[in-house]
């Protein structure tokens, strides 16, 4: 069986019957996990294995850890930073900040990687701008080329550490106020003012090993009247032609406001698919999701599959080893004093 093109959410700590049953459905191709899904790293891997244990290739698994606002897994997790903190360091002291940046993705990535998870969709490479509230101290930077300098630092730890990069959300989101959780929000700039703003980030990594992509619902009507996950400009001329992009494609949760512009889920996924996406997200409803999946009960893309199959984490540590390791003591300690000076001096290979 082939990795499908839906990624799903579950809703409690284990697999439900009728859990199991959609996720071996060829649609199905993935597992995104919440808070809601996490009750200790025992549980978590356990559910993990359960998840894998299903099929072969097995699903991907995915979760939002970047740290600050969105970090789905707290408790005996580290508490990651939010990415801003890093651009402040990098204000002070660049070199510092893009070792600690690295540190910090590694880290990352090894502790979810301990619990039995693929991918976290990280870093975020959109710009603080000033103006999105639902991005803020998500960007590491407000210029472009600090965000690339930092998120590619963040994108080799995770690399070493066994775990793909998907950067988001392509081209931008930090150019528009509403949150599109709720809405479209419309961002008037010119492919030319985005070239020199927050594409940077997205040309600077694609040629150093970014494995991902997650797309903004935004609109953008300089460039097309499609919003930018459900563009064939933007996924096929922009990202994979101009910027040379071979990596997999995700949609941002088509449950979202600003997804709603494409008609009903069926109709969601069959857009994004169409425009250049490799696996579109339905989270938070999983009746809308079970049609999705039916609706595509005979979707079949060779290059999508293969690219995902490229998605999963290539070293799984064993937890206890990896909290008991010299440099995890370390890392945890730079992270725990960043408000401070402390960690400069630390060793943090």
């Amino acid at each position: 069986m082939s990795i499908g093109p839906v990624m799903v959410d579950l809703q409690g700590l284990e697999l439900q019957p009728e859990e199991r049953e959609l996720l071996q459905h060829p649609a199905v191709g993935g597992v995104i996990l919440f808070s809601r899904n996490y009750e200790s790293p025992q549980q978590l891997l356990a559910l993990s294995e359960a998840i894998h244990g299903l099929r072969r290739p097995p699903l991907l698994i995915a979760v939002d850890q970047e740290g600050g606002r969105v970090q789905r897994f707290r408790d005996d997790f580290v508490r990651l930073p939010p990415a801003g903190r890093f651009g402040e360091l990098y204000d002070s002291d660049r070199v510092r900040a893009l070792k600690l940046a690295q540190a910090a993705g590694w880290l990352m990535a090894s502790e979810v990687l301990s619990v039995g998870v693929d991918l976290s969709f990280a870093p975020v490479l959109d710009l603080d701008l000033g103006v999105s509230a639902v991005i803020g101290d998500r960007a590491f930077h407000r210029r472009p080329e600090v965000v690339a300098e930092l998120a590619q630092a963040w994108q080799r730890g995770m690399h070493e550490a066994g775990m793909a990069s998907v950067g988001k959300h392509f081209p931008g989101h930090g150019g528009v106020a509403p949150d599109s959780h709720h809405e479209l929000p419309q961002d008037d700039r010119s492919l030319a003012d985005l070239e020199l703003a927050d594409l940077i980030p997205f040309e600077r990594l694609v040629p150093n090993g970014l494995n991902g992509v997650m797309v903004a619902h935004v609109l953008y009507p300089q460039l097309d009247r499609q919003p930018a996950g459900f563009s064939q400009r933007w996924l096929g001329g922009v990202l994979r032609q101009s910027l040379g992009f071979q990596g997999a494609v995700f949609s941002d949760d088509l449950s979202m406001g600003g997804a709603a512009w494409a008609g009903d889920y069926p109709q969601r996924a069959t857009a994004a698919l169409e425009a250049g996406c490799d696996m579109v997200l339905v989270c938070n409803q999983p009746e809308r999701a079970a049609e999705v999946v039916e609706s595509l009960a005979g979707y079949h893309e060779p290059a999508a599959q293969l690219r995902l199959a490229r998605m999963h984490g290539s070293r799984f540590p064993e937890r206890a080893e990896l909290l008991a390791s010299q440099r995890w003591r370390a890392v945890t300690a730079a992270l725990e004093s960043c408000e401070s000076e402390r960690w400069l001096d630390m060793d943090l290979e």
